[in-house]
């Protein structure tokens, strides 16, 4: 299994100590021959900001590759939606199960705590932010 989880990108514009990279990302099928008549191909651009010492090393247009250790990919993936949905699942278990609450109630409550999951999510952003390192290089 390989270390990195990689995507190839193009420089937007650099800042100290700072590369902003678009990456296109395509869904699963983005290389079957038939995505354009199908309509269910999904291409999506970001912008990743990665942090590199050496920023003044690439200019606008450079072709690069970004990438991020497997585990700290993993980590952000369970993050953004395991998290939610174990904070859902469990809300809705013990409003409408354990408390007998009705299931409206109980859906209402389990979709404000995942709320408050996604505050809480903000509130650390810049610790998380720390956590996860992106490498770049250029192609």
């Amino acid at each position: 299994m390989a270390e990195l989880i990689e995507h190839s990108g193009t420089v937007e514009r650099t800042e100290a100590g700072k590369v902003f990279v678009r990456i296109t990302s395509h869904s699963a099928c983005g290389t079957c021959s038939a995505r354009q008549a199908c309509g269910l191909a999904e291409t999506q651009e970001k912008i990743v900001e990665v942090a590199a010492s050496d920023a003044g090393a690439f200019a606008p247009g450079d072709a690069v590759t970004v990438g991020v250790r497997r585990r700290i990919g993993i980590l952000s993936v369970a993050l953004a939606y395991g998290g939610a949905l174990v904070v859902l699942l469990a809300v809705l278990g013990l409003t409408v199960g354990a408390a007998g609450w009705s299931e409206g109630r109980g859906a209402l409550a389990s979709l404000g705590a995942v709320l408050l999951y996604y505050m809480v999510l903000w509130l650390f952003r810049r610790r998380i932010e720390h956590t996860i390192q992106f490498t770049i290089t250029k192609n």
